[in-house]
C-alpha cells in the first residue's frame, strides 16, 4: 500500500470546512463532522487507558479501537455500512462475560478508581456524547442503525471494563447517598 497521508497539513481547512472521503467537504460544525470528532476523541481516550497497563482488558479493548476506526471511515463515506451486528454482538459476549465474575451492583459506581478505570469512565462518557451525536446526524441523514447500536453498547461495555479495571485493585468506589428514598 502506498503512503496515505504524505503531508499532515493541507490548508484546505483554513476556512472553515473539511473534506470527507468522498471528496465532499462539510463545515466542520456539521453533525457528520461532529459526530467523527466525538469518534476521534473516543478513540484516543481508548488509547489512553491502554497506555496504562489495563492488561486485564486490553486483549478485548485493543480491536474496539480499530472498529471505531470502521465507525469513522463510514461516517466519512456516506452510505457506506462498516459495522456490522457481529461487532455489536462482540461486546454484548464480552459484557456478559465480566458481570458474570463481577459483583451485582448495590449502587452507582463512581467514576474513577484507579487511573486506567478512571481513564475508561470518561471514554463511556465520550461514547455517549459520540452516540448523541450520530443521533442528531441521523435525524437529517440516513445513518447505519448498526452503528447507533454499537455505539450504545460499547458504552455499557467501557463500563463494565472500567470496572473490572477498578477492581484489580480493589478500588471501586460506589455512590453514598447522603438521603434514602426516592
Amino acid at each position: 500500500m502506498g503512503d496515505r497521508l504524505t503531508r499532515i497539513y493541507t490548508r484546505t481547512g483554513d476556512e472553515g470546512s473539511t473534506g470527507l472521503a468522498s471528496g465532499t467537504r462539510l463545515p466542520k460544525d456539521h453533525p457528520r463532522i461532529e459526530a467523527l470528532g466525538c469518534i476521534d476523541e473516543l478513540n484516543s481516550l481508548i488509547g489512553l487507558t491502554l497506555a496504562q497497563n489495563a492488561w486485564e482488558i486490553a486483549q478485548i479493548l485493543a480491536p474496539v479501537q480499530h472498529q471505531l476506526f470502521e465507525l469513522g471511515a463510514e461516517l466519512a463515506q456516506p452510505g457506506a455500512i462498516r459495522i456490522l451486528p457481529r461487532h455489536v454482538t462482540g461486546l454484548e459476549a464480552s459484557i456478559d462475560a465480566w458481570n458474570a465474575r463481577l459483583p451485582p451492583l448495590r449502587e452507582f459506581v463512581l467514576p474513577g478508581g484507579n487511573p486506567a478505570a478512571a481513564s475508561c469512565h470518561l471514554a463511556r462518557a465520550v461514547c455517549r456524547r459520540a452516540e448523541r451525536r450520530l443521533v442528531g446526524l441521523a435525524t437529517i441523514e440516513p445513518c447505519n442503525h448498526e452503528s447507533l447500536r454499537y455505539l450504545n453498547r460499547l458504552s455499557d461495555f467501557l463500563f463494565a471494563a472500567a470496572r473490572v479495571l477498578a477492581r484489580t485493585t480493589g478500588s471501586e468506589t460506589l455512590w453514598q447517598p447522603e438521603v434514602s428514598g426516592p
